[in-house]
């Protein structure tokens, strides 16, 4: 019996290394610490009645953006341990099949655990307060939405932990994610922590279309809406069609894995390229699907700086629309090299070629708003200007790799790595960070001090340039993607060392914004009116943070800037806004079913990733109660009488006088 206690326990948890050993012994430590603190301060309750059963888009907006920086640190981290590894030739600080681990986690939790929860962090918070609504339209599902992105994230994360994690890269490619070469519990850790975090995005995506067509302010017609607001509308678009794929696609590889079916395997008649168009039919949709709501941000934010309307309003919604469209054709590019054929490769170098024409129209747009603009160099400012070299170096390299001659001499180099990394995070993480900055005020009630903000900015920015320029030299001089080590006589050396001391320069950076968050919450910088820059659109013209119900009375839009407008009109007429009639507010009740059901559902992936039948089924029959429950739940809202709005709103006025 102890013999086989012992054999289960060694292919239950991951040992024998000892950075794996250390992360087991630091999140022990830190489960043991936070159970201490809630139950010395008694704060279960708070957070059971406050958080973890919440269906406010605020606090749920939060949660996201809290574990977007976990992931953030995790992915981190997994950077630089690889960067340690290629810093000097034949290095042996990581073995070969932890390097593939650290790899494959690496990009998985970058694209969907940390640019993605942040992105939707930022649609909870910014959209209903934008379109002038007192939540989105479907509370419960946004809840769900969250509790099953955390719960996949994490049956992800603990693979590192306990069974393995996956090694077969990012997207796990066949053969190498197949039963043949992943036999252990690595790849069903991947395939279940990414379904069940799927179900969550793509109701987000139904979620957020369904608030921004039936929930808006009266008069705020589709072309009134502010350009953050459309960018989550056209990033929802492509969600609602891209991740069904992804959902199937995944579902077939763990078919072949755990059923022996060959959808993908030559040798029993399947073909693997039908995995890789699949993969990338979500893939490359995916990338726009974060990088869009990106350039909403910007648009807020150069526009607000610059007080001056945006120039191009119309060309910047249909260029969004436009590429909305055209990500659903530019997915071959990523394998010209396959063997498709000179037609099929030349109408993808066109389709993707095309993309960037509505791509480079807003960098255009947003210049021309900033020309003879009264700037105003804050850190979301800062962050926005930035972006726009960074975003063209990138974009003219994926030009380059566009053109299928071309693409056969980078492809699979470390030219290509320095692409997408210069989109993904010169696009999409500088971009959540400006709009990080720029709605905190909003989220907290207090800004992030501007000193240690510009700390943070700067060693982010030199040590992106010094880490991912000479990639561009060592894909051109022939290092090939997951190289896990060289030979001195390669000549990489110098450049790989430069490489890794600009990705240390950026982890810094990411400390100087923890240091930042910290010393802010300690000496508050206080938002006084609700407006602390001056703002443009809806958000800005509530108290900061916002109370639970929004707006005490909805607005009436009837321009673009809605709240810029306001006040121009207060300010030319010298008069009073006319006396509010408070009426009571429908709002609805926490439910502790989403926290509920995707726990369940994180137990019946648990189950499939080992086999285990005895848990999966009971957690899908726990899934199927909870879901009935929820159908016999008619006690689900409740009204905010008039006069508790009214106390609230003169507290919240009184306090900010």
């Amino acid at each position: 019996m102890l013999d086989k206690i012992k054999q289960f326990a060694s292919e239950f948890f991951v040992t024998g290394d000892p950075l794996i050993l250390g992360a087991q012994v630091s999140i022990g430590l830190s489960m043991v610490a936070m159970i201490f603190v809630l139950t010395y301060f008694r704060k279960w309750g708070w957070l059971w009645k406050e958080w973890l059963t919440s269906v406010d888009h605020k606090r749920i907006g939060i949660m996201y953006i809290i574990c977007s920086i976990m992931m953030l640190f995790r992915g981190g981290v997994d950077a630089l341990l690889m960067r340690l590894q290629l810093a000097m030739p034949n290095s042996e600080f990581l073995q070969a099949d932890h390097y593939n681990q650290i790899f494959t986690t690496h990009g998985v939790i970058m694209i969907l655990f940390m640019a993605m929860p942040l992105m939707f962090g930022l649609f909870n918070i910014v959209v209903p307060l934008q379109i002038g609504a007192r939540d989105v339209a479907y509370p419960f599902l946004n809840s769900l939405s969250f509790w099953m992105f955390f719960w996949g994230a994490m049956l992800f994360n603990v693979s590192f932990v306990i069974g393995g994690s996956p090694d077969a890269g990012w997207l796990s490619y066949p053969p190498l994610s197949e039963m043949s070469h992943s036999p252990g519990v690595g790849q069903n850790f991947y395939i279940w922590g990414i379904q069940i975090s799927g179900i969550g995005s793509l109701a987000t995506g139904i979620n957020f279309i369904v608030t921004i067509l039936k929930m808006r302010a009266p008069g705020m017609k589709l072309m009134k809406m502010p350009m953050f607001t459309w960018s989550v509308f056209s990033s929802c678009i492509m969600i609602i069609f891209a991740f069904p794929i992804l959902t199937v696609t995944l579902a077939l590889l763990f078919l072949d894995r755990f059923l022996g079916a060959h959808f993908f395997t030559l040798d029993g008649g399947g073909n693997p390229m039908m995995y890789i168009n699949l993969i990338w039919m979500w893939g490359h949709p995916e990338v726009y699907i974060v990088v869009v709501p990106a350039f909403g941000i910007f648009s807020e934010i150069v526009s607000t700086f610059s007080k001056k309307k945006l120039f191009g309003y119309k060309s910047m919604v249909f260029a969004m629309l436009i590429i909305s469209l055209l990500s659903f054709f530019t997915w071959a590019h990523h394998f010209f090299t396959m063997g498709s054929g000179a037609n099929v490769n030349a109408f993808f170098a066109i389709s993707t070629m095309l993309i960037a024409i509505p791509t480079g129209a807003k960098v255009f747009n947003w210049l021309f708003t900033m020309y003879r603009g009264k700037i105003r160099f804050t850190t979301p400012m800062m962050w926005t200007v930035a972006f726009i070299p960074c975003f063209v170096i990138g974009g003219m390299t994926g030009v380059l790799l566009s053109v299928a001659p071309a693409d056969f001499q980078f492809h699979n180099s470390y030219f290509l790595i320095a692409h997408f990394h210069q989109v993904l995070i010169g696009g999409v993480a500088f971009g959540y960070f400006a709009g990080l900055y720029y709605w905190w005020p909003k989220m907290f009630g207090f800004k992030l001090n501007e000193h240690l903000g510009k700390w943070a900015f700067w060693l982010w920015n030199i040590g992106f340039y010094v880490c991912f320029m000479p990639q561009y030299f060592l894909g051109l001089d022939g290092m090939t993607r997951r190289t896990y080590t060289y030979d001195f006589d390669m000549g990489w050396g110098p450049l790989n060392l430069v490489s890794t001391v600009g990705g240390f320069l950026m982890g810094v950076g990411f400390i100087f914004q923890v240091w930042q968050i910290a010393h802010s919450i300690k000496f508050r910088e206080a938002d006084v009116n609700g407006d602390p820059w001056e703002g443009r659109t809806l958000e800005w013209s509530i108290p900061s943070p916002a109370p639970i119900y929004n707006f005490a009375v909805l607005p009436q839009v009837s321009e673009t800037d809605a709240w810029w407008e306001e006040k121009e009109k207060r300010a030319a007429s010298g008069k009073p806004a006319a006396p509010i009639v408070y009426e009571p507010i429908h709002m609805p009740k926490n439910s502790a079913i989403p926290f509920i059901i995707s726990t369940f559902w994180f137990f019946a992936g648990f189950g499939f990733v080992w086999g285990w039948m005895w848990l999966t089924i009971p957690a899908l029959i726990g899934v199927g109660i909870c879901m009935i429950a929820r159908s016999f739940s008619y006690d689900t809202d409740y009204y905010i009488p008039a006069d508790e709005v009214k106390r609230t709103e003169a507290a919240l006025k009184g306090a900010k006088l």
